[in-house]
């Protein structure tokens, strides 16, 4: 008899895992109260279909915030201490290093799984129901949250984004198309995560090397409520560099590539003119000499470039620099 009420307690146990919602802030002092009435509203119906454990909390992470977002974090903890938490970084780390605290945070107060969003309430909470019952009924060990259509995007960013995929997958390194930082992932992964030192933080890139069985929930990205995107173009261009060249070594063959064709069509010249001063054609041609050092100059300094991004990752990493410090948590 006491046999089958372990079996049970653990079948139960199961059934409800302790998940923790961790939402990365910067700056959202204008919607933040609008996301913690959503996922209240949304740990109360998990927690009555017997989803969730009612010890599951929502972890807002103010990644440095300096519009008094961590001001708010603590009158919605005071509002509710049981359903949210806190972690307030000292400095601004960027998404990808609040997002991976938070995770940690998450991991080290004993939760079962961590869903990941973003705190503009863009990604669909409600996947979240999905990616809970894949986890839980299926054994996924990652849920990733799949975007099902780009048609609110616009055609640029739309585009472009199909291209980043596209171009990261030809470099060889794995991701999910059409996937951000919306996704579940479990104690296991999450452990695994946490023996991942690099300083060059890029999730998308990582979560799929670590393994374990994963499963997808597709949804509709929605508008952002309040406040403006902390992703304009120049930060979305630097991601992308950021992204590819911590995964990929391709843009240096690249290089070695463009410097062999470079030399072969210096060799071409070489023998075109030989052969033009023997046959009296010779012409001084002052525009293809300028073109030329022109278009050398630029294969250069776009070789330099793409090696000095990797220089500078190799720098940071040898450093060794911890990537952020929590100044407070909740």
């Amino acid at each position: 008899m006491a046999n089958e009420s372990k079996e049970t307690l653990i079948s139960g146990d199961k059934k409800t895992p302790i998940v923790y919602f961790v939402l990365p802030c910067y700056n959202e002092v204008e919607g933040l109260n609008h996301t913690a009435d959503v996922l209240r509203q949304k740990m109360t119906q998990l927690i009555n279909e017997s989803l969730i454990d009612s010890r599951s909390r929502v972890l807002f992470v103010d990644d440095g915030s300096h519009d008094g977002t961590w001001e708010l974090i603590e009158k919605i903890h005071a509002s509710d201490a049981n359903l949210f938490g806190g972690v307030k970084l000292a400095h601004n780390r960027g998404h990808q290093n609040a997002l991976y605290a938070g995770l940690m945070a998450a991991y080290s107060a004993g939760c079962d799984a961590a869903i990941s969003m973003d705190a503009d309430l863009q990604d669909d909470v409600d996947a979240s129901d999905e990616m809970i019952k894949q986890f839980s009924e299926q054994h996924c060990e990652i849920v990733y949250g799949v975007r099902s259509s780009r048609e609110k995007d616009t055609w640029f960013k739309r585009n472009t984004a199909n291209l980043f995929y596209s171009v990261f997958a030809w470099m060889g390194a794995e991701t999910i198309s059409n996937h951000a930082d919306y996704r579940l992932m479990g104690k296991a992964s999450l452990e695994a995560l946490s023996q991942y030192r690099e300083v060059n933080l890029f999730l998308r890139g990582i979560v799929p090397t670590l393994g374990f069985k994963t499963g997808k929930v597709y949804y509709k990205r929605g508008i952002r409520e309040a406040g403006e995107s902390k992703y304009p173009l120049k930060k979305m261009i630097a991601f992308a560099i950021e992204g590819i060249t911590s995964f990929s070594t391709k843009p240096l063959k690249f290089v070695t590539s463009i410097g062999v064709l470079s030399i072969l069509v210096g060799l071409g010249m070489l023998i075109y003119v030989i052969v033009s001063v023997f046959t009296n054609h010779a012409v001084i041609g002052w525009g293809s000499m300028m073109c030329s050092l022109w278009l050398i100059g630029g294969f250069l300094m776009l070789s330099l470039g793409i090696v000095g991004e990797y220089v500078g990752k190799i720098y940071l990493e040898t450093k060794q620099r911890p990537r952020y410090y929590v100044e407070t948590s909740l």
